[in-house]
Formats: C-alpha cells, sequence, structure tokens
C-alpha cells in the first residue's frame, strides 16, 4: 500500500470484481447496462444473471447529461456503506441481500465471503469462469503470471518494480 494511502474499510474493500458495461446500438441516446462476470451478494446485483441496477442513479438516462464516467462513479459508490445505506428495498434486485438493513451481521458474513471469493484465483483466471450466465464473450482476458513473466512484461512497459509492503 502506498505510503500515505489510507487502510481500504467496508465489505467489499479489498474484492476483485469483473463486470461488461454492454452498450446498446442507440448509445448515447439509450443508457449502456451493466452485468457483474464476478458472483457478488449485493442489492443491486440479480444473483442469477449479474445484472446491476442502476435504476436509483439514473431514473431516466439523459445522454447530454450521463456519460460513462457517471456510471463507473456510480458502481463504485454503490459498494460502499452510504450507498448501501440509501436503497430502497423497490431498486433491489437481490431481495437477500437487502437484509443487510434488518440484518447487518448476516449481510456482512456473505458480502464478506463473496468479496473473499473474488480473489480467488478460478474467479480471476480460469477460462470456464465466464460469467454469472455460462456465456463467453471478447472481452479483456485475465492470465494469471508467474513472477517471471510479470516482470518481463512491466519491462516492456517501461514501468519499474514496485514493493507492495511499503
Amino acid at each position: 500500500m502506498p505510503q500515505n494511502a489510507e487502510p481500504l474499510v467496508g465489505y467489499y474493500a479489498d474484492a476483485i470484481l469483473k463486470f461488461r458495461l454492454i452498450f446498446p446500438s442507440t448509445y448515447p441516446d439509450q443508457q449502456p447496462s451493466v452485468r457483474f462476470v464476478t458472483d457478488i451478494f449485493h442489492p443491486l446485483v440479480d444473483n442469477q444473471t449479474g445484472t446491476f441496477n442502476m435504476g436509483p442513479r439514473f431514473r431516466s438516462w439523459r445522454p447530454k447529461e450521463h456519460h460513462v464516467f457517471d456510471i463507473l462513479h456510480y458502481i463504485k459508490a454503490a459498494f460502499k456503506k452510504k450507498g448501501l445505506d440509501e436503497l430502497e428495498e423497490s431498486d433491489c434486485l437481490n431481495k437477500e441481500a437487502f437484509r443487510y438493513h434488518n440484518a447487518t451481521s448476516s449481510f456482512a458474513a456473505l458480502a464478506t465471503q463473496s468479496s473473499n471469493l473474488s480473489k480467488s484465483a478460478s474467479a480471476l483466471f480460469d477460462s470456464d469462469y465466464p460469467s454469472i450466465t455460462g456465456k463467453v464473450s471478447d472481452g479483456i482476458k485475465f492470465k494469471e503470471l508467474t513472477k517471471t513473466q510479470l516482470q518481463k512484461g512491466r519491462a516492456a512497459l517501461g514501468l519499474s518494480e514496485w514493493d507492495e509492503y511499503n
């Protein structure tokens, strides 16, 4: 962690979440959709399809005002405590996860468990972990590298080594 960085806190603080932004052919007039590839226990994420509900932030999509960075910012905000606290049950695709409001310890356990599983090698690198729906697509492919491969790749990009514990 960098010297001046604050420690990460929260249920999802150290999760590694893969998702897809899907742009309709009518974009920017119609909003993109978001589907999580990583299984994650969250009130706004449908646990069957990975669909993320952007309705609480974008009740109506305004193409001249709303942009991709607004979507990315909202996704990040939705995983913070304040974002979770502001959710209405009617906005939640995962009603079980909405129990956060009534049973914090249960939610904390399940959210933390899904966060920890998101960092597993199978969630990050397995070729047969394409998505919740089982569909393979042409997206960014993640591949586990050996230390030597990582060093060669960093050198090719002109990046220096870093100390994780600094």
